[in-house]
């Protein structure tokens, strides 16, 4: 029989059978799937249909897409303040509705500016349905064995272009771009709105403890702390780098001479390369402590691009490199998902991570803008890509900053 202590420390940690909705877990790797794969991968299979038949510049529609990503990375900071207070039902189903609201406004778009509010929409929604609020719902429901529910999500996320991008290829054929977008906006909506609103009502558990380690566990004071601003100087070189390596790597390729496939199928099993990283970060964060494991991981991402920057071939070569890069990329996702865990713990998660991913989001959205631009300046993207593995490597070394553990020393 368990006891009113036991119940208590349950509730505190989150590791009670009754905090953990048996419907969460697989809710939440479907909503990931529909929601990356609609709202995020079916836009780069569309775009060249939109600017085909609207006359709009390739860089508008693009512009738009970004203006998504970088309205998601501040939003997230509101949104996980409301995690943290409220738990993830309201905020994720309004989400979905968000999502699917924002699809219907741009499918109907009658001129770009239409087109951007839609987009502005569709930024709201991700930064209330993608990983983020999924993480913070599993940390908190999860914890402290949250990093297994965080891979299994993760990696159905991972399925989400591999579902979605040939199916909106499928309707696109049959469909203009206009009526492919309003269906999808219609499965978008069945497929996320009851999950969130019906899986997630589970009572929300109190906050755990914070870590002994942390002085001065305030949102306030952690945010102002030296390696929380350089975990998020780190977290931002690093996403910027790593985004600019995949938009660029067929480029990249290409420009070695080999065909747009071949480049096309490198890329693709770097993809199938951060599904296997994925499955690797639980082993690896048992056997290493974290702000090593964080500089590791980093380093890692930086050796890969330089790999691929002084790398002309073979092209089996290139793509063992690619799979590798991919198995790190896919390390670092699980890397950012429990970074504030490791280091302040699970009390305010949602709040302090959207602080964090915030500026690493809007560097994801500028990378793939800022890598054509420096492509060409910079003599061509070999030369880009030693650029993208020295910013790799110096978020390696701030990454060297942030134990909290040694703050706590030196502030003693």
């Amino acid at each position: 029989m368990t006891s009113l202590d036991d119940r208590a420390r349950e509730a505190a940690t989150g590791s009670g059978s009754r905090s953990r909705p048996r419907a969460v877990l697989p809710a939440l790797c479907l909503t990931q799937i529909a929601g990356w794969g609609i709202v995020y991968y079916a836009f780069p299979v569309l775009n060249p249909q939109i600017t085909a038949a609207t006359g709009w510049s390739a860089s508008l529609t693009t512009a738009a897409f970004s203006l998504a990503l970088v309205v998601s990375g501040i939003s997230g900071i509101r949104v996980g303040r409301i995690i943290d207070r409220h738990g993830p039902r309201v905020i994720m189903t309004a989400g979905s509705a968000a999502g699917t609201a924002g699809l219907v406004v741009i499918a109907l778009a009658p001129n770009p500016a239409t087109f951007f509010a839609g987009w502005l929409l569709a930024g709201l929604s991700m930064a209330a349905t993608f990983y983020q609020p999924a993480f913070a719902a599993l940390t908190r429901w999860w914890a402290p064995d949250h990093v297994r529910a965080l891979t299994i999500v993760t990696l159905a996320g991972g399925l989400a272009s591999t579902v979605f991008a040939p199916l909106t290829a499928a309707l696109a054929s049959h469909l203009t771009w206009r009526d492919t977008y309003l269906v999808l906006a219609v499965i978008l909506a069945v497929l996320t709105v009851p999950a969130h609103a019906l899986a997630l009502r589970a009572p929300w558990p109190p906050a755990p403890p914070a870590p002994s380690t942390a002085p001065d566990d305030s949102p306030g004071a952690v945010v102002r702390s030296r390696p929380f601003v350089l975990l998020g100087v780190a977290f931002t070189l690093s996403a910027f780098a790593m985004y600019a390596v995949v938009v660029t790597l067929v480029p990249l390729l290409v420009e070695r001479g080999y065909t747009t496939t071949q480049a096309a199928w490198a890329l693709g099993l770097g993809g199938a390369g951060q599904t296997l990283g994925r499955l690797l970060y639980a082993p690896l964060a048992r056997r290493t402590g974290v702000t090593a494991r964080t500089v590791v991981l980093v380093a890692l991402g930086s050796l890969t691009t330089a790999a691929l920057a002084l790398t002309p071939g073979p092209y089996g070569l290139l793509v063992a490199v690619s799979v590798i890069a991919g198995m790190v990329r896919g390390n670092l996702t699980l890397l950012q998902a429990t970074a504030v865990t490791d280091r302040w713990g699970a009390r305010h998660y949602g709040r302090l991570s959207g602080i964090l991913g915030a500026p690493a989001m809007t560097a994801s959205a500028l990378a793939p803008f800022a890598a054509a631009f420096f492509a060409a300046p910079l003599g061509g993207h070999p030369a880009l890509f030693v650029g993208l593995a020295l910013m790799g490597a110096a978020a390696a070394l701030v990454a060297t900053g942030t134990s909290v553990r040694e703050a706590t020393r030196k502030d003693a």
